[in-house]
């Protein structure tokens, strides 16, 4: 099996594996750019993994005329930037330790030990310049099979990071067969270990949800996250029961993470996931839209028309209920309407709280009205 693509062809890439392969060095590329390819996904990184020491990657890079990077020397990882695009090269390794995430590592000249370390079959996929694939651990079968399967032993590669659990699920919502489920052994890992979650850093655990529920379709992968006792490790409290309802009404919209999370609910969401203040301000929001009896124009004239779509959106999939008829045109409605009564027409008659609450009630009986009702008739 051989890839191609635009990425493949750049004149930087290929100059930069010719430099390490003219050395007498191995320049493999692996990981997310073979997968993607293989795939017909878009490629954007550009990883490669060859049996030069970091020292060694970086004298030739640099005898080729190309910038280096001392990005992760001590991983085996620098950065070399050849035709004015960024390729990580890691040498090969191999484990001799693990502990969580800080696991003792060797250089190795070996590709097939390299694949060990990584955490998906998909993942441990490599191709030589030319684009041939390179398959050390049998994982073509799954990718073409779209099957999320865990290198060697499922539990013995999330105990070395208790990440891999959500990138389990999240790997499946991106790349996975919904009609063919979670690989059995895999789940049952992650059910296994999910108190492990805990000790991840909030950080780490908001990127991986945002990439998770920004999938095209997440909801069977959070499903199963909900059935194996994950998702109550991230965010007690979430359920899961309204997001296929949701995506389903968001058909031919892009998908937005905080809106399908205002759905799933949970305590504390916003700092258990490290949310922004502009992200946790949004989705409170959102949640105080859902449970308010305001409607389409109203939202839209208060908030937006996004983040009135986002609210009606959650509402509906959280009610189970069709969204409002001509709930479209109401919000562009709402969102273009003025009010055509400032306080400057309410003084100097009025002052202070009494002028509050007058436009308050102006502003109510202008709502009510369908934004219909003029300036004249709202100051009769």
């Amino acid at each position: 099996m051989r890839l191609s693509g635009d990425w493949l062809a750049q004149e930087g890439t290929q100059g930069l594996c010719a430099a390490l392969t003219g050395a007498g060095y191995r320049a493999l590329f692996v990981g997310g750019c073979v997968r993607n390819a293989l795939m017909d996904r878009p490629v954007a990184d550009l990883d490669l993994a060859t049996d030069a020491l970091p020292e060694e990657v970086t004298r030739v890079a640099k005898a080729a005329g190309f910038r280096v990077i001392p990005t992760g020397v001590e991983h085996g990882t620098v950065t070399v930037i050849a035709g004015g695009v960024p390729h990580e090269v890691t040498t090969f390794r191999r484990d001799v330790e693990t502990f969580g995430r800080h696991a003792t590592v060797a250089f190795s000249g070996d590709v097939t030990e390299d694949a060990k370390r990584r955490d998906f079959t998909m993942n441990a996929l490599y191709a030589v310049p030319s684009g041939e694939v390179i398959d050390p651990l049998g994982g073509l079968p799954d990718l073409q099979a779209r099957r999320v399967r865990f290198v060697g032993d499922a539990e013995r590669r999330i105990a070395e990071d208790y990440l891999r659990i959500l990138r389990f699920f999240r790997f499946h919502a991106i790349y996975g067969d919904p009609a063919e489920g979670l690989d059995a052994e895999g789940l049952a890992a992650c059910a296994a270990l999910a108190e492990g979650i805990a000790t991840l850093s909030r950080e780490r655990i908001g990127a991986e949800m945002r990439k998770l529920l920004g999938a095209g379709d997440p909801a069977p992968a959070v499903a199963s996250m909900a059935q194996a006792g994950v998702l109550a490790q991230v965010l007690p409290g979430a359920e899961a029961r309204a997001l296929p309802l949701l995506v389903h009404l968001e058909a031919g919209r892009a998908a937005v993470w905080l809106r399908r999370l205002a759905v799933l609910g949970g305590e504390e969401a916003a700092e258990r996931l490290r949310l922004s203040r502009a992200e946790a301000a949004r989705l409170a929001l959102l949640r105080d839209g859902i449970g308010s009896l305001q409607g389409p124009g109203e939202l839209a004239y208060r908030h937006g028309a996004g983040a009135a779509t986002d609210i009606l959106l959650a509402r509906a999939a959280l009610l189970e209920t069709p969204l409002p008829e001509g709930w479209e045109a109401a919000l562009a409605e709402g969102a273009a309407a003025k009010l055509p009564i400032s306080a400057a027409d309410l003084m100097p008659a009025l002052q202070g709280a009494a002028l509050g609450a007058r436009l308050r009630e102006i502003e109510a009986r202008w709502i009510a009205s369908g934004f219909r009702l003029t300036r004249e008739a709202l100051l009769g």
